[in-house]
C-alpha cells in the first residue's frame, strides 16, 4: 500500500468531504487577521456542494461574509454566464441565499483572452494586496483551496505547459490546456498559489486513484510543487483513497 500525502484526512465520502472543508474554511477566515479575509477558489466539480453548503442553514450566518473577498484560482477564457465558466458555478452554488457583497466576489476577466486577462488579473490582485511583489511574510491569502486532476495538474498548471515555470508573474496565461475542454485558460501561478496562510487539496472519487499513487510515488506532477507558508491539508475521500493507505 502507498500512503496518503502528509496532513491528511480521510472521508467517508464526498459529502463528508464538503461538510469538513466547510468548517475548515470557516475557521480560516474567522481567525484572519485584520478588517478583511481572502480566500482563493478552486474550480471543477468537486468543491462545488461545498459553495452550497457555505450559503445554507447552519452554515451561511456563521460565514463574515461582510470581510471575506473571494478569488479564483484559474478559470477558463469563456464568458461568465458561460457552462464551463468557474464564476457562474461558483454564483450558482453561492445562489441568492449567501449575502455576498457584489464587490467581494473578484472575477477573472476573460473577455478579451487569455493574455490580457492575466494581465488584469495580476492588477487585481496587486491593487487588494497593496504591494508589487509578493512577501512570504505577508500572504496574499488566508487559504487557498485546490483540486487534484486525473493528469496531476491543479488549477490550470497542466503538465508541461510554460506556466509551471513561471515565477515572476502572478498570473499567467495558458493558450492550450492541457486536457478537455480544450479552451484557453487564466491560472493563478505557483509563488501566488504559495502566497497563503494554508493550502486545502479537496479530492473525492475513483477517477483521482491514479494521481494519487503517482504523487505518492514521487512523479513530478504539478500537484507536487503546490507550497505555502501554513503548510498543505488534504481532504480525500475513500472513493479516491480505495488503493491507498493514510
Amino acid at each position: 500500500m502507498i500512503p496518503l500525502p502528509p496532513n491528511t484526512r480521510l472521508m467517508a465520502d464526498a459529502e463528508a468531504t464538503a461538510h469538513a472543508a466547510a468548517e475548515h474554511l470557516i475557521a480560516a477566515v474567522t481567525r484572519a487577521s485584520g478588517e478583511r479575509a481572502a480566500v482563493c477558489l478552486s474550480g471543477g466539480s468537486t468543491p462545488k456542494r461545498l459553495y452550497a453548503l457555505l450559503a445554507s442553514p447552519g452554515f451561511v450566518e456563521r460565514v463574515p461574509w461582510e470581510r471575506v473577498h473571494w478569488f479564483f484560482g484559474d478559470d477558463r477564457v469563456v464568458p461568465w454566464d458561460d457552462p464551463l465558466s468557474n464564476v457562474r458555478m461558483v454564483r450558482e452554488a453561492f445562489g441568492h441565499a449567501a449575502p455576498l457583497p457584489p464587490t467581494h466576489l473578484h472575477f477573472i476577466p476573460s473577455d478579451e483572452g487569455a493574455e490580457a486577462g492575466a494581465r488584469a488579473y495580476e492588477a487585481v490582485l496587486k491593487d487588494f494586496h497593496g504591494v508589487e511583489a509578493l512577501d512570504p511574510a505577508r500572504p496574499l491569502f488566508d487559504l487557498v483551496l485546490l483540486g487534484l486532476g486525473s493528469d496531476g495538474h491543479t488549477a490550470s498548471l497542466f503538465p508541461g505547459k510554460p506556466a509551471l515555470d513561471e515565477r515572476v508573474a502572478w498570473v499567467a496565461p495558458v493558450p492550450e490546456a492541457g486536457m478537455e475542454p480544450y479552451v484557453p485558460r487564466i491560472t493563478l501561478t505557483f509563488p501566488t498559489l504559495a502566497s497563503s496562510r494554508s493550502v486545502l487539496f479537496l479530492v473525492n472519487g475513483a477517477a483521482k486513484r491514479d494521481p494519487l499513487l503517482r504523487l505518492s510515488r514521487g512523479e513530478d506532477l504539478p500537484a507536487a510543487h503546490v507550497a505555502s507558508a501554513g503548510g498543505l491539508t488534504w481532504f480525500i475521500d475513500r472513493d479516491a483513497a480505495e488503493d491507498v493507505s493514510a
